[in-house]
């Protein structure tokens, strides 16, 4: 077996370990699980309420779970929450943040009657509510401060928008006066403005407060490249908590459950992200805080919670705590923008941007931009392929220019071989010589398949986590590059009268469509600018190749599968005209007819 071949021999073995060793580590998503019906309901809602004494309690929610999300709203009286991005409704229970749908996106492709829902209430399913308080201190116990139930009262302001905000008062009876002032930006930015005003003739000590809680552990995608949870800076420092993760945290019984609690001298956030959305609670840049992440197991409650400085509140005097929430679609410019302009550092991070950041920021960054000035994501892949194959030619036309040298040896390698028969050592000792002579690196075929090892996954991730790849269509059929092509080859593409196999269906892996198809030629068209292997078992390996990927693939998004087939022209027609520079001339339909003559003649003789 000659070097050239065992060149490509390594370059198929490492693209094959790498392909199997993706579906290893990161196997098939499952199918996310079906929403609850009507009749599901969830167990009573709580929220845990730090105490600035260390204590907690427990205060009940809604006294009995409701039948559904709709019932449950309609217990208690509510403020409504329009603007171009959200709608919804805040509770006067306890001013909870309990209602939330994002409005630019549809749960189902090309289907706007239904939103994404963000939050949701307390007593109804999958529970996942924000609400804000004080914690009593000194003297004062709960029910001198507002909480979970407290029963506020509409101040000013009748709908939340962009350009009304509405406060709330709750006076408890005793000389203290709290009011809450809530905004709400442009795209997903909540402001909370919360005062309390001592009327009594002792001062008192108050510490304010924000809790995102989520009952009982939600529906995750569960996929190893992607993290739902916990998440929140501190300091600098980017932490990821999975909800598996929160039950095993230290035991404190003064909490009432596990916890993980950080203090936090300037900056930082936390909440939960889920795979394209995320709740989570901002104090003002530059100030102190407790950061808290929470598992109750008495009544199975998750829980993020920003507790800021106790406050000293004087007689006659007012006192007034500030933080914002964000409640929303991850996108990169509108988060880019709260952490470049708005001071909330590192928010950028709240998208899994994986081990291979340092590539999958930039990746995205470019993606990002080609598509503002294409207008398409589909385009902006292979335009992004373009630009990733111009960085790396200087490598490619090394890596070519050697493989084309090394096919201008093929005779004095057969030369070689004759004369050292059957003596491996000096065959080997030859072969360096000739190499180091003519200054052919032999390796260098494999460069370029090595380089695309962490472009390819770090693509992959970019495609899977972003919300600007969600939906995003490129022409014709596909209508979302982060789903499968939707095409499938045991329908001829839905010439024949019935579907496509599900994709839960073991038929899903042969149900490739046209791109999957694309792909395998290319890489087939690819493998034919060099002569098959004189070797009959290397000879199977090649031809089969480029339908095994073909078929492993299939079933990718197909944003990935797109890049796929770009790169495999560009790098088709690069190899083609570097070979034809170094005076190679690739004769790729002799290639393609000659193992089948070889076959032929081997059947005559």
């Amino acid at each position: 077996m000659d070097d050239q071949n065992k060149n490509l021999i390594l370059a198929t073995g490492l693209s094959m370990l790498v392909i199997l060793g993706w579906f290893a580590l990161f196997p098939p998503q499952d199918p996310v699980p079906p929403a609850p019906t009507a009749t599901q309901t969830t167990a009573q809602g709580v929220a845990i309420t730090p105490s600035a004494e260390g204590g907690t309690a427990v205060p009940t929610v809604d006294g009995q779970p409701a039948d559904s999300r709709a019932v449950a709203l309609g217990k208690t009286a509510r403020v409504q929450i329009k603007t171009a991005q959200v709608e919804g409704s805040l509770s006067l229970v306890g001013g909870r943040f309990d209602d939330l749908r994002l409005l630019k996106y549809n749960v189902k492709l090309n289907d706007p009657s239904v939103k994404e829902t963000l939050l949701s209430p307390a007593g109804g399913p999958k529970a996942y509510y924000a609400l804000y308080g004080w914690a009593p201190a000194g003297g004062l116990d709960f029910a001198d401060v507002p909480g979970a139930n407290t029963p506020w009262q509409v101040e000013s302001g009748e709908v939340l928008t962009e350009s009304t905000p509405v406060t709330l008062k709750w006076d408890n009876g005793k000389g203290l006066i709290f009011h809450r002032t809530i905004g709400i930006d442009e795209n997903y930015m909540f402001s909370i403005t919360q005062t309390v005003e001592n009327t009594t003739a002792e001062p008192i000590k108050v510490q304010p407060y924000g809790i995102v809680a989520r009952e009982g552990e939600p529906d995750t995608i569960g996929f190893y490249i992607l993290h739902e949870g916990v998440v929140r800076a501190s300091d600098g420092e980017i932490q990821e908590i999975d909800y598996d993760d929160m039950p095993d945290q230290e035991a404190d019984p003064s909490e009432g459950g596990n916890v993980d609690k950080i203090k936090v001298e300037h900056d930082g956030w936390i909440g939960f992200t889920d795979k394209y959305w995320m709740t989570t609670l901002v104090p003002t840049p530059g100030s102190p805080f407790t950061s808290v992440a929470k598992y109750t197991p008495a009544n199975d409650v998750y829980q993020t919670d920003m507790r800021q400085p106790t406050m000293t509140v004087a007689p006659g005097t007012t006192a007034e705590a500030t933080s914002s929430m964000f409640a929303g679609a991850k996108e990169w410019a509108t988060i880019s923008h709260y952490q470049n302009d708005n001071g909330v550092k590192q928010f950028v991070d709240s998208i899994d941007w994986g081990l291979f950041f340092f590539l999958t920021k930039p990746i995205f960054r470019v993606l990002h931009w080609l598509n503002a000035q294409i207008g398409n994501m589909g385009w902006s892949i292979i335009g992004l392929t373009f630009i990733i194959k111009a960085i790396l030619f200087p490598l490619a036309y090394k890596s070519y220019s050697s493989m084309a040298r090394m096919k201008e040896l093929q005779p004095e390698m057969e030369k070689l071989k004759e004369r050292a028969g059957d003596d491996r050592q000096k065959m080997q000792q030859e072969m360096m010589k000739l190499y180091k002579e003519k200054k052919v690196n032999p390796a260098a075929g494999c460069l370029p398949i090595l380089l695309q090892i962490p472009i390819f996954f770090s693509l992959y991730k970019v495609i899977f986590v972003t919300i600007e790849l969600r939906h995003a269509p490129f022409f014709g059929w596909i209508k979302d590059l982060s789903a499968p092509d939707p095409t499938s080859l045991l329908n001829l593409f839905g010439l024949l009268p019935w579907p496509a196999p599900d994709a839960t269906s073991f038929l899903a892996i042969l149900s490739i469509g046209v791109f999957p198809i694309l792909m395998g030629i290319t890489m087939w068209l690819q493998q034919k600018l060099n002569p098959a292997p004189t070797d009959k078992t290397q000879a199977q390996i090649f031809a089969w190749m480029p339908w095994v990927f073909m078929f492993m693939l299939g079933r990718f998004a197909s944003g990935l599968v797109v890049y796929w087939v770009a790169n495999n022209t560009i790098t088709f027609i690069q190899q083609y005209s570097i070979m034809r520079i170094q005076g190679v001339k690739p004769d790729i339909f002799g290639n393609i007819l000659g193992g089948r003559l070889k076959r032929k003649k081997a059947v005559e003789k």
